[in-house]
C-alpha cells in the first residue's frame, strides 16, 4: 500500500502546514496575514504601483459586511475578514479558473477553511444567512475593484457582480499599500475582532 499523500509547506512561523490534511494547530494568523498581503487579486492585472492584495480585499469585505449588518456580531465580522484566508497558501484564482479546476480546488479550500475556523473559534460551516451576507459583501468589493482597479466599465461590472447600493459605497476606499502595511492592517483588525469574540 502506498504511503498517504502529503503536501506540506513550511511557514515563516516555523509551522509545517499539510495542505491536504490541515490541522488547526498549524494555523497562525501571522502566516495568513503575510501570505494574503503578497497574493495579488485579479492575477495582478490592476492599476497602481502596488498589487491589490487579498489582505486588502479581505479588510474591505469585512468593512462592507459590517455596514450591511444592523448589529454585527464580532465572530461573523471575523468570519468575513477570514473569508479568503485559505488563499494564503493556495493563491487567488479568478472564478472561471476555479470552476475549470473543479471539485479538487473546492475540497482543498473547504479543508483549509475548516482548520482556520476551528483555530479562531468559528464554526466549521457558517450559518447560511451569514455566509450569504459575506458573499454579498464580497460581490460589492469585486464590483469596486473591477471598476476602480481592473479596467471594467460600470456596466460590465454590473453584469458580473450586480450594481451595489450607492449608499453602501459612501466613504469606502480601496487601498494600495506595500505588503508590509497590508499585513499589519490585517493582523491588527484580526486582533481587534478576536478580542471581541
Amino acid at each position: 500500500m502506498p504511503p498517504p499523500k502529503r503536501a506540506w509547506q513550511r511557514m515563516l512561523s516555523g509551522r509545517r502546514l499539510d495542505l491536504l490534511d490541515p490541522t488547526p494547530v498549524d494555523i497562525e494568523i501571522e502566516d495568513i496575514a503575510h501570505g494574503l498581503a503578497f497574493v495579488a487579486r485579479w492575477n495582478g492585472q490592476t492599476r497602481g504601483d502596488w498589487p491589490y492584495s487579498v489582505a486588502e480585499h479581505s479588510l474591505l469585505v469585512e468593512e462592507i459586511y459590517t455596514r450591511m449588518t444592523a448589529r454585527p456580531e464580532p465572530r461573523w465580522q471575523l468570519a468575513a475578514l477570514l473569508h479568503d484566508a485559505p488563499e494564503y497558501v493556495i493563491g487567488d484564482m479568478i472564478s472561471p479558473v476555479k470552476a475549470a479546476v473543479g471539485p479538487g480546488y473546492e475540497g482543498l479550500d473547504e479543508r483549509l477553511t475548516a482548520a482556520i475556523h476551528i483555530r479562531f473559534g468559528l464554526p466549521v460551516k457558517l450559518p447560511a444567512p451569514v455566509k450569504k451576507k459575506v458573499k454579498a459583501a464580497d460581490r460589492v468589493s469585486a464590483w469596486m475593484e473591477a471598476t476602480q482597479l481592473a479596467g471594467f466599465s460600470p456596466e460590465e461590472a454590473d453584469r458580473f457582480f450586480g450594481r451595489p447600493d450607492p449608499a453602501l459605497l459612501n466613504g469606502l476606499a480601496l487601498h494600495l499599500r506595500p505588503p508590509a502595511a497590508a499585513r499589519a492592517a490585517f493582523t491588527a483588525r484580526h486582533a481587534t475582532l478576536l478580542a471581541q469574540v
